[in-house]
């Protein structure tokens, strides 16, 4: 690596680190089942971005977003900024996109069942890719640059979805007939609490999970919350379990289900929409409340601690601003006494390698993330998709995020992309190409 200097101020060189030279931003289409949830039903295909940052040194750093065309423009646009710009410089990079794009708050989020924030998404990309190369250069794994590990593998959970049967991307709600177990299982319908359970032991057995979520929000509670109690008795009391209604019940639902599912929950996540609704389901309930809807940013921090309104929050990086901001979080958390863990979506295996990294730099970690990696038959990485041990993932020990794009992947996808014509996540429409005139309700129950 040839050596980096500047003219300062004071008239004297400064050393400088790599500089970004390039930038590549590729939009993909990954496999993805018919799942459903509150917000109507998953297409074929979900759709990720990849960022690679190359430097002047051809160091190549990566990174993996949820992906929309919006968003997508808005890392283009980006592009005239950060080419020259050295990688170690966060803070320069973080102001320059704040000058750009304008500060967010939470109120930009809105109703909508997932986060589409440009500055967060973009953040966040360009900081992983930049953290992946600073971890080449220095010769350490990015979790030593959030201050070191805490942990060596980190926990996942089961993520158990509704779905109507089919296997995703060409075979659309077909499905193969050689495939065996989870494979299989994945294809299968579950629509009521016998497919619940058998879903979750098919994934359990592959992956080796020791707690179990559930996608809730589909049904009438009644029809979820059975379905609760099914999955406790097959699993036994030693099994945590979680359920996401995803705030579609109002707050007399949610205490009158809550209560009757204390016995069996390790947490109840946003039952309820809005801090205001959270904190009052929180004073009925025993069960710890988590969230990663009422309580999305920053600024909502304090209303958050005034109110109660949950025990758990659900970071993401893509979401949170990244890698760094999370630990931030993380303190906060700890300052309060609030309990941390991860939310997940659709996703391949740069952005399971972030999460890893960061589960492992988290100070505490009492509850085991969550992941989508399960319903994802696609990988982009050169060593294949990731090993789960009893529900936890190795913490990589390469430099930088550990893992590096698999090229030939990278084309597929792309072409995935561009065959499946999507552009942005619209779970909606895809309800209504099953069940025509289906509306989203933010409050259903």
């Amino acid at each position: 690596m040839k050596p980096h200097s500047v003219l300062a101020d004071n008239g004297r060189y400064r050393k400088t680190g790599p500089l970004i030279q390039q930038m590549y931003i590729t939009p993909i289409a990954i496999v993805d089942p018919p799942l459903l949830n509150a917000a109507g039903l998953h297409a074929p295909y979900a759709l990720r971005t990849i960022v690679e940052l190359v430097t002047d040194d051809g160091i190549s750093g990566i990174s993996e977003i949820p992906g929309n065309s919006g968003i997508n423009a808005a890392l283009e646009s980006s592009r005239d900024l950060l080419i020259g710009i050295d990688v170690f410089q966060l803070n320069e990079i973080r102001q320059a996109l704040v000058n750009r794009f304008g500060t967010e708050t939470s109120a930009q989020r809105g109703e909508a069942p997932w986060d589409q924030r440009k500055l967060v998404h973009i953040f966040s990309a360009i900081e992983v890719a930049c953290m992946d190369i600073i971890g080449k250069v220095v010769g350490r794994p990015v979790v030593d640059l959030l201050g070191g590990k805490m942990r060596d593998r980190v926990p996942f959970s089961a993520y158990l979805f509704y779905k109507y049967e089919g296997a995703g991307g060409e075979l659309g709600f077909g499905t193969d007939p050689a495939a065996t177990g989870w494979a299989a299982a994945r294809q299968a319908a579950a629509l009521d609490p016998a497919g619940i359970v058998a879903q979750a032991k098919a994934m359990c057995a592959e992956y080796g999970f020791q707690s179990i979520k559930l996608k809730g929000g589909v049904f009438e509670p009644r029809q979820e919350v059975d379905a609760m109690f099914a999955l406790r008795e097959a699993f036994g009391p030693d099994v945590p379990l979680r359920i996401d209604p995803n705030a579609l019940w109002n707050v007399e639902t949610a205490i009158q289900y809550g209560r009757e599912m204390e016995p069996i929950l390790e947490y109840l996540e946003d039952p309820v929409r809005g801090q205001e609704n959270m904190a009052k389901v929180r004073q009925a309930l025993k069960t710890p409340l988590a969230t990663n809807m009422c309580t999305t940013s920053f600024d909502e921090i304090v209303s958050s601690i005034v109110l109660g309104s949950e025990d758990i929050i659900l970071s993401d990086h893509h979401f949170w601003g990244g890698l760094r901001s999370s630990m931030t979080l993380a303190g906060i958390c700890q300052t309060f006494g609030r309990g941390l863990s991860m939310h997940s979506n659709s996703h391949v295996g740069i952005s399971l390698a972030a999460m890893v990294h960061l589960g492992a730099a988290l100070p505490e970690l009492p509850y085991a993330l969550d992941t989508h990696y399960p319903w994802q038959s696609d990988e982009i990485v050169t060593t294949g998709r990731f090993a789960f041990d009893e529900g936890a993932v190795a913490v990589p020990q390469e430099p930088g995020l550990g893992v590096e794009l698999d090229r030939d992947a990278l084309a597929r996808l792309h072409q995935n992309y561009l065959n499946c014509g999507l552009t942005r996540r619209d779970d909606e429409i895809e309800m209504q190409k099953v069940q025509p005139g289906w509306r989203f309700q933010s409050v259903r129950w």
